[in-house]
């Protein structure tokens, strides 16, 4: 797979995420929402980043079950239930997105919704990667 980090300069300049990837693959792989299960099914973590950190680290066992890496990743969306929140704990979760996925971003958006499947959930991510 090949991909493009595209981040036009009449755009505001992205922080953590990139404005558009243009990916080239022969295999495209749909990720499921993860959120911060345990393999018992129990949410772990208490706090945002907590949560975070397991939710991707179990988006990116899908990913590398299904054969790709972080930078495969083309697109991920984060679904959060304090925006605020996700906000204030920014850095934080940036630090725990460069040590677990690299610097290679998706392009990325990060929705409130007013809650998750699992009401003790914060923060569920889903997206897709393109393989080669």
């Amino acid at each position: 797979m090949t991909t493009e980090r595209v981040n036009p300069p009449e755009l505001s300049p992205p922080t953590g995420f990139s404005h558009a990837v243009v990916a080239s693959g022969s295999r495209v792989v749909f990720l499921a929402g993860q959120t911060a299960l345990d393999t018992d099914g129990k949410i772990i973590g208490d706090t945002l980043p907590e949560q975070f950190g397991t939710a991707l680290g179990n988006l990116l066992t899908a990913l590398r079950a299904a054969g790709g890496t972080s930078a495969d990743l083309a697109r991920v969306t984060v679904y959060a239930t304090d925006v605020a929140a996700y906000r204030t704990h920014a850095r934080q979760l940036g630090r725990i997105w460069r040590e677990s996925a690299g610097r290679d971003y998706p392009a990325m958006a990060v929705v409130q919704v007013v809650r998750l499947w699992d009401e003790r959930a914060l923060v569920e991510l889903d997206g897709f990667a393109v393989l080669p």
